[in-house]
């Protein structure tokens, strides 16, 4: 093992599963060796029970549907208006310089402080939710994009110039698709915090959903059921990264060459 040195695919798997061995090995023995309470901390079965349970009797699959469906749509409602001005800040400097200074004030703010105001001003309904996972992900997504933008090789710019190329065919040829692997990889972090958002907003106000479950589960001290939500959160994650890393090597194949 030598720093910085790659592994093969097959071995990264293996490590990787091993470490999911690991932890449920330990989980279990801390568990059902009576370490700790079950009130405090489920065993791994009865809290594959109680997902069962949850899955066929109760309608768990429904609040996993809603959750979901928030994420996505504050994600991509983020996405769609960061990606413009994020490119935009990137490649001229002046837009930088207006815009820059009140995107870096407020991606400091936290999204669930707005979530008072949201509920004053749109209700408990699922605008408040989607609106706590934009304001948690647009800043961040244009903050970061216009990093990268900005960021692009000068001897591709310099090169595009002496071939005559214009201004705007200078973004939409060389900047944007010089970028693009980056800001894939970029949209694939803040998907992971937008799921931090959606849980937090679905804590107040909500009648269905992940975070929904969690709450009513807490105040049953129904710590089975808690573990269950968190773990399907994780494994959901864990799927859209794998599912992003998959699309930005068939989009982006140059990248890996990097």
């Amino acid at each position: 093992m030598k720093p910085l040195t790659p592994v093969a695919p097959g071995t990264r798997v293996v490590l990787g599963v091993s470490f999911f061995v690991v932890f449920v090995a330990v989980w279990a023995a801390v568990t059902f060796g009576g370490l700790v309470p079950k009130i405090f901390l489920a065993d791994p079965l009865q809290m594959l029970r109680s997902g069962w349970v949850l899955l066929t009797e109760m309608g768990f699959a429904h609040d996993i549907g809603m959750t979901v469906w928030r994420v996505l749509g504050g994600f991509l409602i983020a996405a769609a208006l960061a990606l413009p001005l994020g490119v935009l800040m990137g490649a001229y400097k002046p837009v930088e310089a207006f815009f820059e200074p009140f995107v870096s004030f407020a991606r400091y703010l936290p999204a669930s402080a707005f979530i008072p105001l949201l509920i004053l001003w749109v209700g408990i309904g699922e605008a408040q939710k989607l609106a706590v996972i934009f304001i948690g992900s647009f800043f961040q997504l244009v903050l970061m994009i216009a990093v990268t933008v900005g960021n692009t090789r000068r001897d591709l710019v310099e090169a595009a110039y002496t071939l005559g190329s214009s201004d705007a065919s200078l973004v939409r040829r060389v900047l944007i698709p010089g970028a693009a692997p980056e800001i894939a990889e970029t949209l694939r972090m803040v998907l992971g915090w937008a799921w931090t958002y959606v849980i937090v907003a679905e804590l107040i106000g909500a009648s269905s959903g992940i975070g929904h479950m969690i709450t009513d589960s807490q105040a049953l001290l129904a710590t089975d059921q808690i573990i269950f939500g968190i773990i399907v959160i994780g494994l959901i994650g864990l799927v859209s990264d794998f599912a992003f890393k998959w699309a930005n090597r068939r989009l982006f194949p140059w990248a890996q060459l990097r």
